[in-house]
């Protein structure tokens, strides 16, 4: 990120000693600038068709408009903005849920705010941040094969050898771990392992695994 990039971030929260914290908390960050701050769903939809931001840090329980259908129609109509939950909710299905439905990052309200920094920088630069929570989560939505929702409209055609190396690369495994369970040498993996980022404009593999599990691919 270059050194002149500045983020315009906007907060959605119902309460204001927390969006007061998060300014205090995040007003001294580099490249970091606030927009605007919403106290329900309905203000945050009104102000982000006057002025989008680039990052919205957007809390679950809100009135007017809670923050699970708030993530609905913003992915309808802001595809490219990135949005980094903030929730008192830890629950495992809450945090899949909410990725599944478009979020980038999710935070608990008690997360130190230079992860909150963090989070931010990285959901801009890789598209994702993944903590312990997400990874919890996205590991036991896996191991259940619960169905996902699709959130690509036109989702990228994968060979059964793809497939393959998507589903060993959701359980973690090594280049060299998966190289012997498909008969073929690392390097080979590793082009493979591009090529699939390059399909679906993945910059991470974390972004190739939350692609497969928004198109139900690893199933």
């Amino acid at each position: 990120m270059s050194t002149e990039m500045q983020i315009k971030f906007a907060i959605a929260d119902d309460h204001k000693i927390f969006r007061d914290g998060i300014k205090m908390a995040l007003g001294g960050k580099p490249h970091l600038k606030l927009a605007w701050e919403a106290a329900d769903g309905k203000e945050m939809m009104h102000k982000l068709e006057i002025k989008r931001p680039d990052l919205l840090l957007l809390d679950i329980r809100m009135p007017e408009l809670d923050g699970i259908n708030a993530l609905q129609l913003i992915r309808k109509e802001y595809e490219d903005l990135k949005i980094v939950v903030l929730s008192m909710y830890d629950d495992q299905q809450m945090v899949s849920k909410m990725m599944e439905m478009g979020a980038n990052a999710y935070l608990t309200k008690t997360t130190d705010p230079n992860e909150i920094y963090e989070a931010i920088l990285t959901c801009m630069n890789e598209d994702f941040y993944f903590n312990d929570l997400v990874n919890q989560a996205v590991l036991l939505k896996l191991n259940h094969k619960k169905t996902v929702r699709q959130f690509y409209p036109n989702p990228v055609k994968f060979n059964e050898k793809e497939l393959q190396i998507l589903k060993y690369l959701a359980e973690d495994k090594t280049t060299e771990e998966i190289s012997k369970l498909v008969f073929l040498s690392p390097r080979t993996i590793e082009t493979i392992r591009q090529n699939m980022k390059n399909k679906v404009g993945a910059k991470t593999i974390a972004g190739l695994i939350v692609y497969g599990m928004r198109n139900k691919l690893l199933e």
